[in-house]
């Protein structure tokens, strides 16, 4: 499941880039999935009905606030930035925050495995976006806005996992009001610039279509399994999707390729495996 939504996630990431210069792009595939996953929703709702208590409402706005700040940072990374800069950045960021956030909030002893792992990491992001270069060759903004979407990715994982692993809310409803948030919050906006959004509906709908598919879906395989395995497998295993995505990069995007990027999307796989491993 998670391998799956890897290749999902590389997928969807390849269209948000490609409709990187769409202004309205996160308004038009939240748009997109709230309209395609109703039926869905509707179905769960009726034969299930679910009863949330107050902890569940606030992982649900939680979940909702900050796949909003993932989703803007990373189409706003997508516009300044390479795909295969901001994307391994932003998922390999996610599980070396993650690793700090347990050592020095939940007082975990980390092992070898465990820092090598980070270190690779942290190897990998330098070599990806030129840090270890000169400064004229640092790619900052690929740099700055990768982190701060993988700053997202760690914080969105941990509230969500507990949301479906402890308090059992339904994966699908999960993701599902986090998109009607989306479209809600970003509605005005999108209103008043609905002339450019006429123009962007012809041009960006088929890229919308997928990212509204493919993200659900890839993220729900892996709400699903968090269900059934252990968070701190699930959760690093999901970033192998930035080999994916930086090789997406080079293929369809026409990216320059370099040895060093190459290493650096490598280090980043290789740590994340030392940290799934380590858990």
């Amino acid at each position: 499941m998670v391998l799956l939504a890897a290749v999902t996630h590389a997928t969807w990431n390849l269209a948000a880039k490609r409709a990187a210069a769409c202004h309205h792009f996160v308004w038009l595939y939240s748009l997109c999935a709230s309209v395609i996953w109703l039926p869905a929703v509707i179905w769960i709702v009726i034969n299930t009905h679910p009863h949330f208590s107050n902890v569940a409402w606030l992982t649900l706005i939680g979940t909702a606030v900050l796949h909003l700040g993932y989703s803007l940072s990373l189409q706003h990374g997508y516009r300044v930035a390479d795909l295969s800069v901001v994307y391994p950045v932003a998922r390999g960021t996610g599980p070396v925050l993650s690793f700090a956030g347990a050592a020095l909030l939940l007082h975990e002893s980390p092992s070898v495995l465990a820092i090598t792992g980070l270190l690779l990491v942290v190897l990998g992001i330098a070599l990806q976006t030129s840090l270890l270069r000169s400064a004229e060759k640092l790619d900052r903004k690929g740099l700055v806005w990768g982190v701060t979407t993988g700053a997202f990715v760690a914080s969105y994982t941990l509230n969500d996992a507990y949301a479906v692993k402890f308090l059992l809310i339904n994966p699908l409803l999960l993701d599902y009001f986090s998109d009607v948030f989306r479209l809600v919050v970003m509605s005005p906006a999108a209103y008043r610039g609905r002339a450019q959004l006429r123009e962007e509906w012809r041009k960006y709908l088929p890229n919308a279509l997928v990212v509204g598919v493919l993200g659900t879906t890839g993220y729900m395989l892996v709400l699903y399994a968090m269900q059934l395995a252990p968070i701190s497998h699930v959760a690093p295993a999901r970033e192998l999707a930035t080999l994916v995505g930086a090789l997406f990069g080079v293929w369809f995007l026409k990216e320059s390729i370099t040895p060093a990027r190459v290493m650096g999307a490598l280090c980043i796989v290789a740590g994340v495996l030392s940290l799934a491993f380590a858990g």
